[in-house]
């Protein structure tokens, strides 16, 4: 059975037993407790705290989930065993107020043992250790003793609230396997967690007793991953249908065989393909910040181990089209979204091929300076600091050399720059960082203030600024909003000057003769005596801190996203550059 073959015996089943089926909510979450949907709970959270009111009394699902940031971070082992995932689908079926542990407990068990035909032999049951009622019914059921666990058969929202025993029924994948039985010592990978059965009962008060729920509820959830190696007789859910698929289709891409010593590189990038096709389909936004950062660091760990395999240049943005080939039919957002996801993916790995290139010749000269086996804190820093190089994926790269990062120097590197920013001034122009993709955007805003004076006036002068490596914001002063022809135009000034590709350059002068060469200056009493003096041919001059690109034509397409009031007599417009030429 495929994992399509799967998903659709499920629902179908549930669905004869009455529950109503409901599509997979987005992976992002209503609910701001969690960064992303990570269990096929999050959808329900207010339907089972009696917030809000059910679609049906018994509701069935296959819900999309991701892991891999704050306390739910599966990222790291992902690629280096068979079971680790980012993305991964979550059968479930629910009562609110209908069926409870005998019920459940019952669907459970004729779905495995009768529509899918498992050994009743090779499944082992564990139960919460007060819970006698569900302990009984299974042994009624099965003629069998469930193992009885403490808190891995305890299920809680949090400390306080809905919660409630649970059961959860393993898989004996064989004595080829190495571990022992739920709960022992040498627990690992021979019995597999299928299905975890939850019964919220109880309330839990704020002195930890606990009350009876006026409605039980029972939340089920089941890995489809784990299923699909099950069923297809694998102990590893990489070498099932959708994995093995997608695989080939990292090979026909990478154009690299599939061989022992890069099993983990294989398993990364078809994981890492799935948990950012399926989010920026949802609508995350590859960034520096929150769930679009998390989405970012996966895309670029991708990117890192198709290197591995011998690649450069797109990758995922490749593969996509056959993740929507394996997967569209029960999400058909992934193909709906399909240009749109390519796009963003496409501008995601440019721009991370243009840091790279940058920061691996200065990483790769800086290795043989390492001592112990730790980089010092402040070269990984300067690495972030200058090409926008992320630790984490500094400390990738040296791990595959046993090697490590001194992680509280590069903290300490990091809080001294900050502070050198608020007294000095070292990050002028509102820059959040000096990356490649900020350097990029702040001589954009050069441009764009030229541009606005030659359109709008001279009058306009610049009042702010702000710019991190997704986005310049530019602040200037206006008495109106301005129009649509005016903003098209001011844009296409900006793209005609880096069309010339004109060379950016820099002299220092004394601040009196720069201001008799016309350059504009709108900080002055921040200056000292010298300054430096930036000129992009005849369209700008000013006195500016830097840093700057070399070239215009570095810069890229140029984009206004939005101009709106900042204040009184005072405008703003973001905008955005696209891929360098």
């Amino acid at each position: 059975m495929n994992y399509n073959n799967i998903r659709e015996l499920f629902l179908k089943y549930m669905e004869k037993n009455g529950h109503k089926i409901v599509p997979s909510a987005s992976l992002i979450p209503d609910d701001p407790t969690v960064m992303f949907t990570v269990a096929g709970m999050v959808p329900f959270k207010n339907i089972l705290q009696g917030i809000a009111p059910a679609p049906a009394m018994r509701v069935a699902d296959s819900q999309k989930c991701l892991r891999a940031g704050g306390k739910h971070n599966d990222l790291e082992d992902v690629g280096y065993d068979g079971h680790h995932h980012t993305f991964f689908e979550m059968l479930g079926n629910w009562s609110f107020g209908d069926y409870f542990k005998d019920g459940a407990i019952e669907l459970s068990w004729n779905l495995l043992t009768r529509e899918l035909g498992l050994d009743p032999a090779r499944l082992i049951v564990t139960t919460h250790i007060s819970d006698d009622e569900a302990t009984e019914i299974w042994k009624k059921l099965t003629g069998k003793d469930a193992i009885r666990l403490d808190k891995d058969n305890w299920w809680a929202m949090g400390d306080t609230g809905p919660c409630g025993p649970s059961t959860e029924i393993f898989w004996d994948f064989g004595e080829s396997v190495p571990g022992g039985l739920p709960g022992a010592p040498d627990e690992a990978g021979r019995y597999v967690e299928i299905w975890n059965n939850v019964f919220m009962q109880y309330d839990r008060l704020a002195d930890g007793s606990l009350s009876n729920l006026p409605h039980k509820n029972v939340d089920t959830g089941a890995g489809l991953e784990r299923w699909a190696a099950m069923l297809q007789g694998v102990t590893d859910n990489y070498e099932t249908d959708l994995f093995v698929a997608l695989k080939n289709a990292v090979s026909d891409v990478t154009g690299a065989g599939q061989t022992a010593d890069n099993v983990p590189s294989f398993k990364i990038i078809s994981d890492h393909l799935r948990a950012v096709g399926f989010a920026i389909a949802d609508g995350v936004v590859p960034s520096n910040t929150e769930r679009g950062y998390v989405i970012r660091r996966i895309l670029r760990r991708a990117m890192r181990h198709g290197q591995v395999l011998g690649h450069t240049g797109p990758l995922l943005s490749k593969l996509y089209p056959a993740l929507v080939e394996q997967m569209a039919g029960a999400y058909p957002e992934l193909a709906r979204e399909s240009a749109r996801v390519i796009a963003t993916i496409e501008k995601e790995e440019k721009a991370f091929e243009d840091m790279l290139t940058s920061g691996l010749k200065l990483l790769e000269k800086e290795i043989p300076n390492v001592a112990g086996k730790i980089m010092a804190g402040d070269v990984a820093f300067k690495l972030y600091d200058t090409y926008g190089f992320p630790l984490d994926l500094t400390q990738s790269i040296l791990a595959e050399r046993g090697m490590s990062v001194d992680v509280p120097g590069f903290d300490s590197a990091m809080s001294e720059q900050k502070e050198r920013s608020r007294s000095t001034g070292v990050f002028k122009g509102g820059l959040s960082d000096e990356s490649v993709e900020t350097t990029r955007l702040h001589t954009a805003t050069h441009l764009l203030g030229a541009a606005l004076r030659r359109v709008l006036g001279d009058s306009v002068s610049q009042k702010g600024a702000n710019i991190t490596p997704e986005r310049l914001r530019f602040d200037f002063s206006f008495e109106r909003k301005v129009e649509p022809a005016e903003l098209a135009e001011v844009e296409r000034l900006v793209n005609d000057a880096i069309s010339a590709a004109i060379p950016v350059e820099c002299n220092d002068m004394a601040v009196a003769d720069a201001h008799g060469a016309g350059a504009i200056g709108i900080f002055d009493s921040k200056y000292g005596e010298m300054v430096k003096v930036y000129k992009i041919g005849d369209v700008s001059l000013e006195i500016c801190g830097g840093p700057h690109v070399g070239n215009t034509s570095e810069l890229g397409a140029f984009k206004i996203q939005k101009e709106e009031s900042s204040a009184a007599g005072v405008r703003r417009i973001k905008a955005v550059l696209g891929h360098k030429s």
